[in-house]
Parts: C-alpha cells; sequence; structure tokens
C-alpha cells in the first residue's frame, strides 16, 4: 500500500499529503482503511485538507506518551517472547496510569532468570500473551510509544501483538538514548548507568519491566526539561531525537592508583 511508501510517511510527520491523495493511497475503503490504522496506533487527522500525524500539531507538554519496557527469553522476536511487559502513561509531566504484567512461558533459560530475577515458575501462573498483548493494544491506544533503545521494544511488542492475531504497531516512538545522547554529556548512556549517575530511581529494579519503565520515563522528563527552545511539537522532538548532532561523550574518569598506604 502506498500509504507505508518513506515519502508519504515523511509528508505526514511535515505539512501533510492532500486528503484526496492520501484517500487514494488507502484503497477503494479508505474509510475502513482509515480507521484500521488509527486502532493500530497511528493517529492521523484531516486539518485543513491534509492528512498529517496528530504529533506534527500537538505540543511536546500536550503530548500522551506511554513509556514501554519488555523483558524477554532470548532476543530476537521470531523466536522468543516476552515474558513480562511494564508501561508508564505522561502527559505534560505527571504520570496518568501504570501497566505491568507477567506473561506465560514455560521456557526461560538459567541465564535469563539470573539476569531478570524472574522465574519459570512465574511465569507458568501468568496471563497467556494473547490476554496481555490485548490489554496492553487498549492501554497503548495511538500514545507515542516511548523507550530506552526503543527499537527493540517496539519490534518485540508489535511482533507478540501479530503473534496473537492482532496487528502490527503503528504509533509514532521516540527512543530515550537517542535523546540522552542529544541532550546532555554522558560516559555512557545505558539505563542502569544513567539512573546511578543521574540519580533518576532510587527504587529502581534492573531488568524488572515497570522499574526500567519508570526509571525511563524519569530520564525522558529530565531530558524534556532542557530541550532547544526551537522544539515545539512532537515531530519537532522526535526528528532532533534521530537528527540534531549527538553530544561529545565523556571520557571515563581515571581512577588514581592508590599510594603506599593504601595499597
Amino acid at each position: 500500500m502506498k500509504l507505508f511508501d518513506p515519502k508519504i510517511l515523511f509528508r505526514l510527520t511535515k505539512n501533510g499529503v492532500p486528503k484526496e491523495e492520501f484517500e487514494s493511497s488507502l484503497g477503494r475503503e479508505h474509510e475502513l482503511n482509515l480507521e484500521l490504522l488509527k486502532a493500530q496506533g497511528m493517529n492521523i487527522i484531516l486539518d485543513r485538507g491534509n492528512y498529517r500525524f496528530q504529533t506534527a500539531l500537538t505540543s511536546v507538554a500536550d503530548t500522551l506518551f506511554c513509556i514501554v519496557d519488555v523483558e524477554s527469553n532470548g532476543s530476537k522476536p521470531s523466536h522468543h517472547q516476552i515474558i513480562e511487559i511494564g508501561a508508564v502513561k505522561l502527559k505534560n509531566g505527571k504520570i496518568l496510569d501504570t501497566y505491568e504484567s507477567l506473561v506465560y512461558c514455560s521456557d526461560i533459560s538459567d541465564q535469563i532468570q539470573e539476569i531478570t530475577g524472574i522465574k519459570t515458575e512465574q511465569t507458568l501462573k501468568a496471563p497467556a500473551l494473547s490476554k496481555v498483548m490485548r490489554e496492553f493494544r487498549l492501554f497503548l491506544g495511538d500514545a507515542v510509544f516511548v523507550g530506552h533503545d526503543a527499537k527493540f521494544d517496539y519490534n518485540f511488542v508489535s511482533a507478540m501483538m501479530e503473534r496473537v492475531g492482532l496487528q502490527r504497531l503503528l504509533n509514532r516512538s521516540l527512543c530515550t538514548i537517542d535523546l540522552a545522547e542529544r541532550t546532555f554529556e554522558s560516559e555512557r548512556y545505558g539505563l542502569a548507568y544513567l539512573n546511578e549517575h543521574l540519580e533518576l530511581y532510587r527504587d529502581a529494579t534492573h531488568h524488572r519491566a515497570l522499574s526500567d519503565a519508570m526509571t525511563t520515563t524519569k530520564l525522558l522528563k529530565r531530558t524534556l526539561a532542557i530541550l532547544p527552545d526551537s522544539i515545539h511539537t512532537t515531530e519537532e522532538l522526535i526528528a532532533f531525537s534521530k537528527e540534531a548532532k549527538k553530544m561529545k561523550r565523556l571520557k571515563p574518569e581515571k581512577k588514581e592508583k592508590p599510594g603506599k598506604e593504601e595499597e
């Protein structure tokens, strides 16, 4: 479908696509197809004769963000699955709601159990993937999907949606690694490192979904507070996170060699 031509998608982020052209790209049943796209999280509106992403018109403060983190039993969505998902809804700097669930799974390696602290006996009692994905689809709605390494979380959630018979995600997305790299200097940008050095979330339990989502939420708030004054809309924010020059990486602090009295 022509809609997913990168050129058309790019135009939706800017001045938009004329009504007739956009509806033609959706085919004969354009009204139904438009509603289906919206159900997948693509927040499109008709503005003065052009279809545009709502995020091209909405201020950063007025945008609903859904900060998401998933834990999985492997790194490949085609072979593995989500074992836990956590999410936080944020708007105008205020947390509106949270979502958290383990997911049924009978195959978690010892290494994954060690990293996450999630045991197989816990996931054997958890809701089925189909139930969790349907709940989360309703929770996410058409909010902007935010993640620390958003591509990983987005692709995993989207693949799980398709696995249970739902359509893939079409929500706009924002990566807090990309955003952090363009707003402040740091030696590293991993979530655990930033949490420790920026003192984001004192109750963090790394590699648990809702905890990491909450830490990412606090990081997002921190970065939004120091954006350039030229950033007004959410599409400008997304473009900035991808296109602006990255900040200089700080060099690791050299540890002083212990003196004789310290040896």
